[in-house]
C-alpha cells in the first residue's frame, strides 16, 4: 500500500541551501515538503516557494517551535498523512537518502527511523568534536536511562505521524530530538537506526557554530534527559 509522506524542514536564513535541499528530495517518495521559516532575516521562504515548498513562519526562534509548527499544519489538512520526515534545510544532510530512512517503516519494521550520521559517512569537519562528544554522552545516557540504544541525534529522521501524535512533542528549541527519542521509548515506540552520511553545511550554525549556542544545546539536552526520568 501507498504511504503518504510529508517533509519537514526547519529553516532559519537558508536562502542559499534550501532550493538545494528541496530539489534533491525525492518527488517519487514524498507528497509535500514543508518549509517552516523560523523568521529569517534574508529570502529564505521566497526561495523555497520558487523550489515548490509549502512555506510556513514562525516566528518564535527555535528548532522546535518550527517543527512544531509542521505538525500543527500536517495535522489540519484534510488529505491524510502516513509518514513525516524531518531534515535540515542547511544541505549537511543527503535529502537522495530518504528512501533509505523511510524504508524501515514501509516494510513493518519500524514506526521510527533516526538516520544516524555516526554509521554513515561524514566529511572532515562536518561535526564539530563538541557535537560528536555531545551526542556520545547523550546516546549513552538514553541507554543508561531509558534502555535504548541510539548512536546519534541526528535532525534527518522519519515517524509516522500516529505515532508522532503519541508523543505529545512540547520541546520548542535545542531539546527537540532528544525528547523525540525519549517518549519513544517510554512509550514502546519501536525505533531503529540507519546510516546516512553527512557533507558540511551550507552557511553558518546557529547552534554550533557559535559558543553560546553549543552551551545552550548541550544543557537542554542534559536537562531533558533527567526531565522524563
Amino acid at each position: 500500500m501507498t504511504k503518504t509522506v510529508r517533509v519537514i524542514i526547519p529553516a532559519l536564513n537558508e536562502e542559499k541551501s534550501i532550493a538545494k535541499v528541496i530539489e534533491e528530495i525525492p518527488s517519487s517518495i514524498v507528497k509535500e515538503i514543508i518549509v517552516c521559516d523560523n523568521g529569517s532575516s534574508d529570502n529564505t521562504s521566497d526561495v523555497a516557494k520558487d523550489a515548490g515548498a509549502t512555506v510556513l513562519v514562525e516566528n518564535e526562534k527555535g528548532y522546535g517551535a518550527s517543527c512544531l509548527k509542521g505538525i500543527e499544519y500536517i495535522n489540519k489538512l484534510e488529505d491524510k498523512t502516513d509518514i513525516v520526515v524531518f531534515l535540515d534545510g542547511d544541505y549537511s544532510d543527503y535529502p537522495s537518502e530518504m528512501n533509505i530512512v523511510i524504508k524501515p517503516i514501509l516494510i513493518g519494521q519500524a514506526e521510527m527511523v533516526i538516520g544516524s550520521r555516526a554509521l554513515g559517512q561524514k566529511e572532515a569537519g562536518s561535526l564539530t568534536p563538541q557535537q560528536v562528544f555531545g551526542n556520545w554522552l547523550a546516546t549513552k545516557l538514553l541507554h543508561l536511562f531509558y534502555g535504548v540504544k541510539f548512536t546519534d541525534l541526528g535532525p534527518f529522521r522519519a515517524i509516522t505521524l500516529s505515532a508522532l501524535n503519541k508523543l505529545n512533542m512540547l520541546d520548542r528549541n535545542y531539546g527537540w530530538t532528544v525528547e523525540m527519542q525519549i517518549k519513544a521509548a517510554k512509550q514502546k515506540i519501536k525505533a531503529v537506526e540507519v546510516p546516512v552520511n553527512y557533507r558540511n553545511r551550507i552557511g553558518f550554525s546557529k547552534v554550533s557554530g557559535t559558543v553560546k549556542g553549543t552551551i545552550m544545546a548541550g544543557y537542554k539536552i542534559i536537562f531533558t534527559l533527567f526531565k522524563y526520568l
